[in-house]
């Protein structure tokens, strides 16, 4: 029926994680619509988005986050397959693509909205309590991160989670993204045709679970709309426990809708369980309300689909409580085996197996079993589902490197075969079990099993289809056979009907029978066409003809049938007798005890092969089938010649035929005519035939016995070889395992390291341009003197060539009267202090020399960058100052705008002598002509004939002129002689020289 499901319990900080079984607490949250999650009591409210990625992921996840939206309130995990032995870069590289703060996890760390989470290296996490918790990986064991995150995430924040799967190999992140969706979160995979690797991608896309599959830059927008346009779904209140609806609504429609495509009536189902998964797919598809779903769901069979495959909740895997199937190996399957003989093979039954992975495990245990007891009876183990994906994933037997976190080593060795990254059931295993779709609640059981398991399917129905499930259970189960419920179930009315062999795991053992009750809601009549007693109803007006016509028809092909047809039996795809045609039950004989309609059962003992050989050709073959005609016994003690023949009938199952054995009466041969035979010397014939054979009889042992001497010491010679073969392959399959584990991690490495690399290109491109671009003479050097690299300015001071990098700078020759160089640049290095000096050169030119040492990030090593900065240009505007400070009078030098650009010593003194004097210190950048023409010179047009003859110098139109000027009235007024000159170069610009002359003019006045 539905596939078993069981919740993880709290992760353990284990090496190799396990995704363990459910507690009933936690099964009763999920049954009760009101009750609060359980995440209601971690310190973060918002939703957090678990991001698991491999090889070829750190392209995805940089465009993940360059697209992601702001204000989306969400915290990011980042789950990756990390080398333990590397550095990772990826929380360096990240940032580059996000505005929100990346960090590497500690211990304990508390989850911020806003920010993303980087698992470190050699590191397993989970998240308990609203934190992030580290454990050491094991190296020697398979881990598997993301499905271990998942579900730990999943268990946490219940329908806040959200699980996105970027690329990588293998298939890590598929169980715990299914543990995701069973809480009710978002599930998102990147589109394998953008991907690197699309092992992980398809992986969990393969599981029919994913709500979308996108682009690494598309997935953002579809996480944000997720978390901030979630419709407000109007779910109404479940409907009450008996599971009536009304059937007009649009809710009867879904479940109508449900049951027309799947075959599953979901009102026997809890309606908490069906209306939780519902309103999830409508939050996932932004649907408001149950009209529109029933709109959708109208319109687009494939959500159908997926509704009733979540609806089923697919979660499972080997070996679920490992106590239980301790239990149930120890106390009913060695029972069983020790019990069995070869006229009653064992026969399982596993109901509601999911994908298999628990029929799987109790055909493991029975396994062992035989090779503890060395018994090997025949065994048949039944595994149904009501689904049918379910069951061809679980007839492929093919199971995802998941499984080694559940199945121990010995048994991955002993029942599976490793191909690639995937584990496939042995055949000699596979050929136990027979897969089938079934629904327990409206089909009919299997008989006589010795065993039935049904696991955590029960407490999804209501409590009248729980009975009614078991009841079926019981039916199924042969005398003292063993029946294995899940942990949180219970026999209810059945427990008086069976004696528990272990109450604390749901093991039972069945002390008496029951009889199956009719199932009023099934329709049809029985198979056969045999109907029970109904009460006649009236016969209409005018149908009396038609009915005495009818029974004359009926009559008629009686006759036909007795008078022409052999006498025949219908039987079922299960050889079980179904209707009897003729005569034919003078064929048949009914054993005393327990009836069984087996046609093996009811065949005289002489008529059996021949019955059987052909019943298995017509169920392979379009065509009837016949035997050669012989003489058998049949069981009134007549012997009778008979020619069998066997045909297949298919009905409206195609999976489920019909067969029809028919017994045609043959005459006997007639005697000879003619003459008696001559008589035959019979003894001598034997004699001689007896002679001959034994003739043939020795020269065959003889040739046997050297083809058996040359096959044995062939055999063992290839016995040596396959063991030898079988080593290497052990071998080979663990080393490939490690590299393949490397190689991925390697890959992870190699992605951030080519990363990096592109950052230092262009850092390196970025430094060569803006070295060309300062123009100044740069030359770096390693802890031996070497060059490294330098600008091309150098090669102006020190004859080197491009190819001269590597070799030691005293190699070289150069112009800078500085013989101390190589002393300084040695000291420096060594103490790791700068050195500065200005130094001259052979041309005349004058550089600034800088020394600056440098350690290497993480070395011990050193080095020194030599930068030669000209400063000719300084030194001459220097001198020129010192030659201007060097005169008595005042100077000021001016450019052709007439804007001042330098002023000399002397004029300062003076303004600083005389504060009074309105002209003071034309500052550098100050406008001369704007000083004279704004009356400080205070001489009648004094100012403005100085700004007018200015003009006229600074324009070239005259060399200069002199002006003498009294600042002031009276005869006490200081007098000053101004001179200007033009300045010859090709800049332009005047020379203003001013001194005051009152003390020549006193003199000569006197």
């Amino acid at each position: 029926m539905t596939p078993s499901r069981e919740d993880p319990k709290a992760l353990e900080h284990t090496p190799t994680p396990r995704l363990a079984a459910p507690d009933e607490a936690e099964l009763a949250r999920l049954e009760a619509p009101d009750a609060l999650p359980p995440q209601e009591g971690t310190g973060f409210q918002g939703h957090v988005v678990g991001v698991g990625a491999s090889a070829g992921g750190l392209e995805a996840l940089e465009q993940l986050f360059e697209a992601m939206p702001e204000g989306t309130g969400a915290a990011f995990v980042v789950v990756q397959h990390l080398s333990p032995d590397h550095k990772s870069l990826m929380g360096n590289l990240l940032s580059r693509h996000t505005r929100m703060p990346v960090q590497t996890v500690e211990d304990a760390m508390a989850i911020r909205a806003e920010t993303i989470y980087l698992i470190p290296p050699g590191n397993l996490m989970t998240v308990v309590d609203g934190q992030l918790r580290l454990s050491p990986k094991n190296p020697g064991a398979l881990s598997l991160p993301i499905d271990l995150f998942f579900s730990s995430l999943a268990r946490e924040f219940g329908d806040r989670a959200i699980g996105v799967i970027l690329s990588g190999t293998g298939s890590d992140g598929t169980r715990g993204s299914v543990a995701i969706n069973d809480a009710g979160g978002l599930l998102l995979a990147q589109d394998p045709e953008s991907a690197k690797f699309d092992g992980m991608p398809r992986s969990i896309i393969a599981t029919g679970l994913v709500d979308e599959v996108l682009p690494p830059d598309a997935l953002g927008a579809r996480i944000r709309d997720h978390i901030q346009q979630k419709p407000d779904t109007q779910v109404p209140p479940p409907p009450r426990a008996s599971g009536e609806l009304d059937t007009g609504s649009a809710l009867e429609g879904i479940f109508h809708l449900l049951h027309n495509h799947g075959g599953v009536n979901f009102r026997d189902y809890k309606p908490a369980t069906v209306l939780r998964r519902i309103e999830r797919r409508m939050q996932v598809r932004h649907v408001p309300d149950f009209e529109h779903y029933l709109e959708l769901l109208e319109a687009d069979s494939g959500e159908v689909s997926v509704l009733r495959r979540e609806i089923l909740i697919p979660v499972t895997n080997f070996f679920r409580d490992p106590d239980a199937f301790e239990v149930l190996a120890e106390r009913a399957v060695d029972a069983i085996v020790r019990q069995a003989s070869e006229a009653h093979p064992i026969r399982v039954w596993v109901a509601g197996m999911s994908t298999g992975e628990e029929a799987y495990s109790v055909a493991m245990l029975f396994a062992e079993a035989f090779e503890r007891l060395q018994r090997w009876p025949d065994i048949k183990i039944f595994a149904t589902d009501v689904e049918q994906k379910n069951v061809d994933a679980a007839s492929a037997g093919t199971f995802s490197e998941a499984i080694m976190a559940e199945v121990s080593p010995e048994r991955l060795e002993r029942f599976f075969i490793k191909r690639g990254s995937h584990f496939v059931v042995r055949p000699e295993l596979r050929q136990t079990l027979v897969f089938a779709r079934h629904n327990l609640v409206e089909d009919p059981p299997f008989t006589r099993m010795d065993l039935v398991c049904c696991r955590n399917v029960l407490i999804y129905f209501l409590p009248a289809t729980q009975e009614r499930a078991l009841r079926r259970l019981q039916y199924a189960l042969a005398p003292g056979g063993y029946l294995f419920l899940g942990t949180s179930e219970s026999l209810g009315a059945l427990g008086p009907d069976f004696t528990p062999v272990s109450s604390k795991h749901k093991l039972f053992q069945m002390l008496r029978s029951a009889t199956l009750p009719v199932d009023t809601r099934l329709s049809g009549p029985p198979p056969g066409g045999r109907q029970g007693t109904t009460r006649p109803s009236r016969p209409p007006a005018g149908a009396a003809a038609r009915s005495r016509d009818a029974s004359a028809i009926e009559s008629a092909q009686h006759a036909l049938l007795r008078d022409h047809a052999p006498p025949s039996i219908l039987l079922s795809d299960a050889m079980e007798l179904i209707h009897i045609f003729g005569d034919a039950q003078r064929y048949l004989h009914f054993p005393s005890g327990s009836i069984t309609l087996e046609v093996s059962r009811l065949l005289p003992s002489g008529i059996v092969p021949v019955a059987q050989a052909l019943l298995r050709r017509a169920m392979k073959s379009d065509e009837p089938i016949r035997s050669e005609a012989g003489r058998f016994q049949l069981p009134d003690g007549s012997a009778a010649r008979l020619r069998l023949s066997a045909r297949r009938l298919d009905g409206e199952d195609r999976n489920a035929p019909f067969l029809l054995l028919s017994f045609e009466a043959q005459e006997e041969p007639p005697a000879g005519d003619g003459e008696a035979p001559q008589a035959l010397d019979m003894n001598a014939e034997a004699m001689e035939r007896i002679h001959s054979l034994e003739q043939e009889l020795a020269a065959t042992r003889e040739s046997l016995q050297a083809t058996i001497e040359e096959l044995e010491a062939s055999n063992e010679e290839l016995q040596a070889t396959n063991e030898e073969m079988m080593a290497a392959n052990e071998e080979l399959q663990s080393s490939n395992e490690e590299l393949q584990s490397v190689n991925e991690e390697l890959y992870t490495v190699n992605a951030e390291n080519q990363e990096k690399i592109q950052i230092l290109n262009r850092l390196n491109a970025d430094l060569d341009s803006m070295a060309k671009a300062a123009s100044i003479a740069t030359l770096f050097l390693d802890e031996s003197l070497r060059i490294t690299r330098f600008t091309p300015e150098v090669q102006q001071i020190f004859k080197i060539r491009d190819g001269d990098v590597g070799r030691p700078i005293d190699d070289f020759t150069h112009s800078l009267d500085y013989p101390e160089l190589m002393q300084d640049l040695r000291l420096s290095l060594r103490e790791g202090r700068p050195c500065e000096h200005e130094v001259p050169s052979a041309s005349g030119r004058y550089y600034l020399l800088r020394i600056l040492p440098y350690t290497l990030e993480g070395q011990a090593s050193r080095g020194a960058v030599m930068t030669l900065v000209d400063i000719t240009s300084v030194r001459d505007v220097a001198r020129l100052q010192a030659v201007l400070d060097s005169q008595a009078h005042q100077v000021a030098v001016l450019d052709r705008e007439g804007r001042v650009q330098m002023v000399n010593t002397a004029w300062r003194a003076y303004a600083r002598a005389h504060p009074k004097d309105p002209m003071g210190v034309p500052e550098p950048g100050e406008d001369f002509l704007q000083r004279c023409r704004d009356g400080r010179m205070e001489a009648d047009g004094a100012g403005e004939r100085m700004a007018r003859e200015l003009q006229r110098v600074l324009q070239d139109r005259c060399e200069g002129f002199a002006l003498e000027y009294r600042q002031g009235e009276g005869p006490g007024a200081p007098a000053f002689l101004v001179h200007v000159g033009k300045l010859h170069h090709p800049e332009g610009g005047a020379i203003i020289s001013r001194l005051e002359i009152t003390d020549w003019i006193t003199r000569a006045r006197d």
